[in-house]
């Protein structure tokens, strides 16, 4: 028989996600999924504001139970550091060992609790794993303690996937650890626990999902990469048929609800739960094919703010969320990636805008569905409003240069000049 020669050109991808468990009262039946895992103790870790809710109790006193004992950590850091997550290490080593851990809260709680796991099963320096070039993407080395997501906001889609994203503040960047060993072991996603978030927060957190779907609905196909050898397969594989599907579907759920939620969330359940399920499958998609150039600009937003306070966020330090920082660029992006793959950011336009006014210029159709988006649930109009001009585009540059993980997503590489005329032209967006 003869055998037919290996191919020099990509022909696998990959694709992951963790068991999920989704509708209202599902975060009632944690302590049963962790006893299946023989967890005796555990660490359930969480933010100030949400342990205030008293959710991360409820949850603890649902886990006793089952005859473990849980203690709660609610120092996480909205929008993570390196620092807030070291202090998240520190005391988890302290206190442990743990036989499994539970994060309660958006993607800052989830992603505190991947680095945590890590960490404290091999321990050493942060830094260690942080993607190069800015860390030395170490891979963790073995399997990981049992991790349950529960999402309080739709919006990052943590939940499925395996990075976790924080800003380095020594070098004012933003960045991220990935491997599929940090995926969470179950994600429990209950949408009732997103009916008090305040719309601002709904809108920002709901724009991640927006760029998740539609950067990795965009992204490089997988076939397109140069062929790697097993040990070299990385999280991100480029844009393939499985992650298209997840993709698609959120795209049609954030359609359906997105505006709903942000303007009557407190009391439309069903606008909640698409939402919620946006983020999931999002998740889904973008944590297998990968994000691009909005992602990849959003970083250097995040980390290079200087005296921006949004509503509905603690007042306490200054902060782009991160689901508005992704947004800013992205219809600019777009137009930069539209010759890359033109029917595929027309079918984006058309799920995610089934009934946007059609656009002379076929490249101006998806800016067009992002920006009216934006600017129906108060997304700010541009870097512009976020605190940042024409002289702070070379330092945004060089931050988004760091990226080039998420950048050799993009089905079109950009230069320095590419970056630096996308911020310039998105200095306002409408």
């Amino acid at each position: 028989m003869t055998v037919p020669p290996v191919p020099t050109e990509e022909s696998v991808f990959t694709w992951g996600a963790p068991p999920l468990k989704f509708g209202a009262g599902a975060c009632d039946e944690i302590g049963f999924d962790l006893s299946q895992y023989g967890a005796k103790r555990i660490l359930l870790i969480t933010d100030p504001g949400m342990q205030q809710t008293g959710l991360p109790d409820r949850i603890a006193d649902q886990i006793r139970r089952y005859d473990m004992t849980v203690e709660i950590f609610d120092g996480v850091h909205v929008e993570p550091t390196d620092d807030s997550m070291n202090k998240a290490i520190g005391y988890a080593t302290e206190q442990g060992p743990w036989d499994g851990f539970v994060a309660v809260g958006g993607g800052s709680a989830i992603d505190t609790a991947k680095a945590v796991n890590l960490l404290t099963t091999f321990p050493g320096e942060l830094m260690d794993y942080v993607n190069k070039p800015v860390g030395n993407a170490q891979v963790p080395p073995g399997a990981l303690k049992p991790l349950i997501a529960v999402p309080t906001t739709a919006g990052t889609g943590s939940e499925s996937t395996a990075m976790c994203v924080l800003d380095i503040l020594s070098l004012r960047v933003k960045t991220g650890i990935s491997h599929w060993r940090l995926r969470p072991t179950l994600a429990v996603v209950d949408p009732l626990l997103t009916m008090t978030l305040p719309p601002e927060v709904t809108a920002a957190s709901g724009m991640d999902i927006v760029c998740h779907a539609l950067e990795s609905y965009t992204a490089r196909w997988y076939t397109t990469f140069d062929r790697k050898s097993p040990e070299q397969r990385v999280t991100y594989c480029g844009s393939n048929p499985v992650s298209d599907l997840w993709c698609e579907k959120s795209m049609s759920l954030l359609a359906k609800s997105f505006r709903t939620a942000v303007h009557r969330g407190t009391d439309d359940v069903e606008a909640r739960m698409d939402m919620m399920m946006a983020a999931t499958f999002a998740g889904m998609g973008f944590g297998n094919s990968g994000v691009h150039i909005p992602h990849a600009n959003a970083y250097p937003i995040a980390g290079q703010v200087r005296d921006f306070h949004p509503a509905g966020y603690p007042s306490d330090e200054a902060m782009v969320p991160h689901g508005m920082s992704v947004s800013l660029t992205a219809p600019e992006a777009f137009r930069f990636s539209f010759d890359s793959a033109p029917d595929r950011h027309m079918a984006a336009a058309r799920m995610l805008g089934p009934n946007a006014e059609t656009q002379n210029d076929a490249s101006e159709q998806l800016p067009h569905v992002v920006t009216e988006l934006m600017r129906d649930i108060g997304i700010p109009n541009g870097i512009g409003e976020v605190g940042f001009g024409e002289s702070d585009i070379p330092d945004l540059v060089e931050g988004t240069m760091k990226q080039q993980r998420l950048l050799a997503t993009c089905p079109r590489t950009p230069t320095e000049d590419d970056i630096a005329d996308i911020f310039a032209k998105s200095i306002s967006n409408w």
